[in-house]
């Protein structure tokens, strides 16, 4: 059975004939349309897989028909049949769009051969855009589909297959590291090794040799030689957690590392070439640690090439749900109990929490409702013991209780988030909440602020 559609626009009778004949004889199926009507009917009905399009036509351009047919399918592949006195404007109809141009009388072989190069580019493009959109539902699985993530998920496809250094910022148990793993795997390094150092977990004194290494007698207790994390993983994706503990020794060495894509293990005066992605994590803004001169600019500059900055759990309310159903289905299996649902109640219950250790938190009340509840349904009472606890004192520390305010408390407390926001930049202030420099101005006297 012929495999792909090919299009054939000729007003020429008898070449839109030859050429039919031999693509069949190539095993592809055929159409074919005598003017600019015709072929945008046909190709709108039958979606080919490719068109080999006259740039002469009796009453349209060539041209302007293939950008007309890129306007209902931009992937789709256009080669020109054109003249040898048309082969300036068939190049030039290349830069405008056209997969390839040939020329008359055409030469078969050739024609064969760009036809299904051009085919195996078009089922290339389609294959990465069923595999993005696959990717994104199964981003939107693993870290929610609300608003404020579905931008992560937009930057995460944005660098994944970049080289570019990336720093994660984000509280404790926002899923920095969940982060990290799904930038390496996507990325063009996802067969190579994948390395995580946290560096919270190591002693100041270990974290130089970890790194980069070190030969054998190069201190007390360096026996052997040992390759360093930098090494280890070479050709994939080093991930350094908690950056913000990284002293000013270590920051200077790991700059070195970075600019001169070297090493020095302890103990050696031979550099080790390194090529690895670096992406690191923390839960403090390196920006203001830069400002304070607790982290180096320049290392700064290095290592931030791309930034991501997760929010917390408290700021995407839409997602509670999510997760909870998710971690519901995982603490049932591993606990091999039958826990169906989760009431409205216990639902807004969970969205009015701050939840401080935001999503690790949230998975760890689940499983442990999971194991309370005991006709397959979570209620409110089963969490509402494990959030609360039996200090009721602390209620208002830990929820969002609802509050009433006037409109001119709601106009005060707006500008003061602005001008935060703005750093008392007074004029982004006023363009931002859309009211003349003037008006700001009396309003922030009238309010005291």
């Amino acid at each position: 059975m012929p495999d792909n559609k090919i299009l054939v626009v000729d007003d020429d009778r008898a070449l839109r004939h030859v050429l039919i004949e031999i693509l069949q004889k190539n095993n592809f199926l055929t159409l074919e349309a005598s003017s600019s009507k015709e072929t945008f009917e046909i190709f709108r009905r039958e979606r080919p897989d490719s068109v080999l399009l006259d740039l002469k036509m009796p009453d349209m351009d060539g041209i302007e028909v293939m950008q007309e047919l890129k306007k209902i399918d931009p992937d789709i592949p256009v080669i020109i049949v054109t003249a040898y006195g048309d082969i300036p404007t068939a190049v030039e109809s290349i830069k405008l769009g056209a997969y390839d141009f040939i020329v008359k009388p055409p030469k078969f072989d050739k024609l064969i051969f760009t036809l299904k190069r051009a085919i195996e580019k078009l089922e290339l493009e389609r294959s990465v855009k069923r595999l993005n959109t696959a990717v994104g539902v199964s981003l939107e699985w693993l870290l929610g589909n609300g608003n404020a993530i579905k931008g992560i998920i937009e930057q995460i496809h944005q660098v994944a297959w970049s080289d570019l250094s990336v720093i994660i910022q984000g509280e404790t148990g926002t899923g920095k590291s969940t982060i990290v793993r799904i930038i390496h795997n996507l990325s063009k390094r996802g067969r190579g090794p994948f390395v995580s150092v946290d560096l919270s977990a190591m002693p100041e004194t270990l974290v130089e040799s970890e790194l980069f290494g070190y030969e054998k007698g190069a201190f007390t207790g360096a026996e052997r030689k040992k390759k360093g994390f930098f090494e280890v993983s070479n050709s994939g994706t080093i991930f350094i957690d908690d950056l913000e503990n990284m002293s000013h020794y270590v920051q200077s060495k790991l700059l070195r590392a970075v600019e001169e894509r070297k090493v020095y293990p302890l103990g050696s005066t031979q550099p080790v070439d390194i090529d690895v992605r670096i992406i690191t994590a923390t839960n403090k803004d390196i920006k203001h640690s830069v400002k304070e001169r607790k982290f180096r600019e320049d290392l700064f500059f290095r290592l931030g090439e791309f930034i991501i900055n997760l929010p917390p759990l408290r700021e995407r309310v839409e997602d509670i749900p999510f997760f909870a159903q998710k971690f519901l289905i995982d603490a049932g299996i591993e606990l091999n109990k039958q826990v169906r649902e989760i009431t409205d109640d216990a639902n807004n219950l969970l969205k009015r929490y701050l939840w401080p250790g935001n999503i690790r938190e949230l998975k760890n009340v689940i499983r442990r409702a999971v194991l309370r509840s005991n006709n397959g349904v979570i209620r409110s009472e089963h969490l509402e013991f494990i959030i609360i606890g039996d200090k009721q004192e602390n209620r208002n520390n830990i929820f969002k209780e609802p509050t009433v305010r006037s409109l001119k408390e709601a106009e005060m407390e707006n500008i003061k988030d602005v001008l935060d926001l703005t750093l008392g930049n007074k004029t982004k202030a006023a363009s931002i909440l859309k009211i003349d420099y003037k008006t700001l101005l009396r309003k922030i006297k009238q309010y005291g602020i």
